[in-house]
């Protein structure tokens, strides 16, 4: 049996813009605790957070979020 999991690239296109977590997580209003924990696949964020990351980055939320697939036992 196959489980979706969601990731996110969050942390490679903030990397290409140059930003700190801190820059970003002043940009969307969060702590900086929560881009860590959302770069570290330990925390899916709101969609008030994904929309606002996805602006703040200039990025589609596809672009930014995605599905894998992982093998249940």
């Amino acid at each position: 049996m196959k489980r979706l999991k969601i990731k996110n690239n969050v942390r490679y296109f903030r990397r290409l813009l140059d930003m700190t977590q801190e820059e970003l997580s002043e940009g969307i209003g969060v702590h900086r605790q929560t881009i860590i924990a959302i770069e570290k696949q330990k925390h899916n964020p709101s969609i008030d957070v994904v929309l606002l990351l996805a602006s703040t980055l200039n990025k589609s939320v596809e672009e930014l979020f995605f599905f894998e697939e992982s093998k249940v036992n």
